[in-house]
């Protein structure tokens, strides 16, 4: 997925790494602001998959690393839950300074517990998602509990968690200890989704149990069930990005869609990156997406662009056969297109001019609900073959490249 490779500054001056993704026509309806869990960062496969899903529904999403972690400047060692949260809220500074505020922030395990803490201090924000969160920050005491001893000694020590090394000081455990939740949660004022997995065996189910109790309406919880804590399986982050899109689309992107879309330009942007073959679509305001199947390489999370041709025809086919059908005040109920499109070798075609090699051919079957009778079901048959995207598909066509960048 293409993005902008960013830096900002923290409250410290030190530079944080940052992505930002956005929509293929570079026109989000709003910004979300993702926070990682503890020992992930911003490139983590999962938050790409949420991401995705996001930009393909019209939100940009700024991920980024957390101090001292991934490719941003400073010593984890010398940060702690608070100095996170600080960092969220700079984060969410540099979007309203460059762009437009986050309406929309996501935390990801212990970076879900830094956003609800954030929320309180960013007034644009009007929804928060939290995923596998910790019902305290305390919580991650408890994977730290082996080093316990050595820190309290040394004031600090090396612990490893999910196979990488971080120095953990004392100032990091007391900091945790004094970052309530309750009360955070109780004075929310923000619509809040609760992602959790049922089985996740590093944030147990009962610490979104606690969560939800404490929240004020409007609360949703979703149950990952089969997921694990890390999102590890593909299918489970695009379940979850696409559910986060489809809940947000409530609460921050209402007063963009309901503002005229601009269609002086009718330019359609199609954005494909490196790493497989989904593609994403906006046309006149709407994202789509394409792929290709598993069987061809692809990832199959969206229709082939020969689907979609096949799409084009048929929805033109049964508008135009609808509009028909009302202007003469015929009672078509509904009309229907099936379609496929296949490469068949050209001495098949009889009425077919080429005979070598192979042509084209989609295969279109109609059928008109309704108590018309068979004259009207006659002239429908033939009104179908005056859609404008059929009269297309059988003209002269020309296509004009020009390269940019």
């Amino acid at each position: 997925m293409p993005t902008k490779k960013l830096t900002f500054p923290n409250a410290a001056g030190q530079q944080l790494a940052a992505r930002l993704d956005l929509p293929p026509d570079d026109a989000p309806s709003a910004y979300a602001l993702f926070a990682h869990c503890f020992t992930c960062s911003k490139n983590l496969t999962a938050i790409t998959n949420i991401s995705r899903a996001l930009t393909r529904a019209g939100i940009g999403v700024l991920r980024f690393d957390f101090t001292g972690l991934g490719e941003s400047e400073g010593d984890f060692a010398d940060t702690n839950f608070s100095s996170n949260v600080g960092d969220l809220v700079e984060a969410a500074a540099f979007l309203a300074r460059e762009y437009a505020a986050p309406q929309l922030l996501i935390g990801h395990s212990l970076g879900g517990a830094a956003v609800l803490h954030a929320a309180a201090r960013l007034p644009d924000v009007t929804a928060v998602v939290t995923i596998g969160a910790p019902c305290d920050p305390a919580h991650v005491r408890k994977l730290l509990v082996d080093a316990d001893a050595a820190i309290a000694t040394e004031g600090r020590a090396a612990v490893t968690l999910a196979g990488r090394t971080f120095t953990i000081t004392q100032q990091f455990l007391d900091d945790l200890d004094t970052a309530r939740m309750r009360a955070t949660i109780q004075h929310l004022g923000k619509a809040l989704l609760i992602c959790h997995a049922p089985f996740d065996t590093v944030v147990g189910i009962e610490n979104a149990a606690h969560i939800f109790a404490e929240a004020r309406h409007p609360k949703s919880f979703l149950s990952l069930d089969q997921a694990d804590h890390l999102l590890s399986n593909p299918r489970d982050s695009r379940y979850v990005g696409a559910t986060i899109a489809a809940w947000a689309s409530r609460y921050v992107t209402q007063a963009v869609e309901e503002q005229p879309s601009d269609e002086s330009d009718g330019r359609v942007v199609v954005r494909t990156a490196r790493g497989g073959f989904f593609t994403e679509i906006a046309a006149n305001g709407h994202h789509l997406g394409a792929d290709e199947p598993t069987s061809a390489g692809g990832t199959n999370q969206g229709p082939t662009p020969y689907d979609l041709l096949a799409a084009a025809l048929g929805a033109c086919t049964t508008i135009t056969v609808q509009l028909y059908a009302d202007r003469k005040g015929w009672p078509l109920e509904y009309a229907v297109a099936r379609l496929r499109h296949q490469k068949i070798h050209a001495a098949d075609c009889e009425e077919c001019e080429t005979k070598n090699g192979k042509i084209d051919q989609i295969e279109r079957e109609l059928e008109f609900i309704g108590p018309l009778d068979a004259a009207q079901r006659q002239r429908l048959r033939e009104i179908a073959d005056k859609c404008p995207v059929h009269r297309t598909l059988h003209s002269e066509i020309e296509i004009r490249t020009t390269h940019k960048g």
